[in-house]
């Protein structure tokens, strides 16, 4: 051990190189496959509740074993390429999907290796953004980005490459359709997803999710304010139309384009579509955990009581990861279920009005709560006052019921006017052959 602290290989700790690898082989091979299938069992039963009916039942106890038989079964089934497809992007291209997903758990701190202090320190500017009183080194993590949040929306936009390709290199003209729908609605909705970061990373003053959560760790979820719900919500409907669930699953649209931009693929190429759609669904829970939620943090378990808990012995951290873990699981679990529901609850959304939604609902919301945001910030965190947060929801809360107020009525009274409503004559109805009349005869 003490060799692989010492020697480096391509100018990192030898120790480092051994933790990545062990992360991809354990966390790509083993935990994230598993977590994925039986997510996709867990939706199954989910559905099957709200429909009234028993979901996976035959294979194992409870349909426990239904997620083996579907991987078995994608991994034996043909791969059918067609012969004008390009064979080479057509394999590149769910390859891509699936790293890009994978990447962005890769900053995600589930959980502590040791445990330090801060001094607080005040600012000759009157600024204090990441005063705490503890922070913890992440060790269920690959790596401790000081730019983590930026570099896990940069990986994530990779799937829009990865869709674009796939749909292009199949030559057919449903999976380009589809995969057009997909790069412009995943574009649109990246929009309003990375504004809703903003008011995090103003009040943390740093992009590193591992400072996010210290932030939380001293002074409470970032949930519990209003533009913090409100940021919340927009990244969760966000969150929602970049992984393309119901009700924005417009790429995957079977009555109009079959299966969009995945329709020329089969066997374990298509498995690898449904792997990383799965894994994003997991990605954008963990992110939603982290930013809003606190992570392993609950209101009454601050920082103090984890430096108590994980002290200096082995032991003593171990049970504050196991801890940590565990309300961080409790809380993805609640995450995933909440997109489950909305799944088998809502109706897919037309492809104009989910396009509309994103640019005069969404962006505009976003920008607006950056404001309120600030504001939030000039009263509670700059302030730090006795009657802070008092003041802070006192101001938040009515601009954050005016402003959804405001733009959902401007939105309704766009969409009620001549002009919006109109249709095309040719797509209102189909042609329909005149018989000729009696006179005519």
């Amino acid at each position: 051990m003490a060799w692989a602290q010492q020697s480096e290989f391509l100018g990192l700790p030898t120790w480092q190189w051994v933790k990545w690898v062990l992360w991809l082989a354990v966390g790509f091979f083993g935990i994230f496959p598993g977590v994925v299938a039986y997510m996709v069992w867990a939706e199954r039963k989910v559905a099957a509740r709200f429909q009234d009916r028993i979901g996976p039942n035959r294979v194992g106890p409870l349909g426990l074993l239904q997620p083996i038989a579907d991987a078995l079964k994608l991994i034996t089934k043909e791969n059918i390429v067609p012969r004008s497809a390009d064979q080479w992007v057509h394999l590149l291209a769910p390859v891509v999907l699936l790293v890009s997903a994978f990447l962005v758990l890769a900053t995600i701190p589930f959980g502590i290796t040791s445990v330090y202090k801060l001094e607080a320190v005040d600012d000759p500017n009157g600024f204090d953004p990441v005063a705490v009183r503890g922070g913890f080194i992440p060790g269920l993590a690959a790596v401790n980005l000081p730019s983590g949040l930026l570099f896990l929306i940069a990986v994530s936009s990779m799937s829009t490459l990865g869709i674009f390709l796939a749909g292009w290199s199949s030559r057919n003209k449903y999976s380009l359709l589809g995969a057009m729908r997909a790069v412009a609605q995943l574009v649109s909705y990246e929009i309003p997803q990375v504004l809703a970061t903003v008011p995090i990373i103003l009040w943390t003053g740093s992009l590193s999710l591992v400072a996010i959560m210290n932030r939380q760790f001293a002074h409470g979820w970032f949930l519990l304010s209003p533009p913090g719900l409100l940021a919340f919500a927009l990244l969760t409907i966000a969150n929602i139309a970049e992984v393309n669930r119901t009700p924005f699953d417009l790429p995957e649209a079977e009555s109009e384009i079959i299966a969009g931009y995945h329709t020329e693929y089969s066997g374990m190429r298509f498995g690898l579509f449904f792997l990383a759609e799965y894994l994003s669904v997991f990605g954008v829970s963990c992110l939603g955990t982290t930013l809003f939620l606190g992570g392993g943090t609950l209101p009454f378990l601050g920082d103090s009581t984890f430096r108590f808990i994980a002290g200096e012995s082995t032991l003593s951290l171990g049970i504050a990861n196991l801890i940590l873990i565990s309300i961080f699981t409790l809380k993805l679990v609640g995450y995933i279920f909440l997109m489950f529901w909305i799944r088998a609850t809502l109706p897919r959304m037309r492809v104009d009005r989910l396009m509309n939604f994103a640019w005069k609902v969404m962006v505009p919301l976003s920008l607006l709560n950056i404001v309120i945001a600030a504001a939030w910030y000039e009263c509670v965190i700059r302030a730090s006052g006795p009657h802070s947060k008092l003041l802070g929801w006192g101001v938040t809360t009515p601009l954050a019921a005016l402003s959804v107020s405001f733009v959902f009525w401007l939105y309704k009274r766009q969409a009620a006017t001549p002009e919006a409503t109109a249709v095309v004559p040719a797509l209102a109805t189909p042609a329909v052959r005149r018989l000729p009349t009696a006179a005519a005869r």
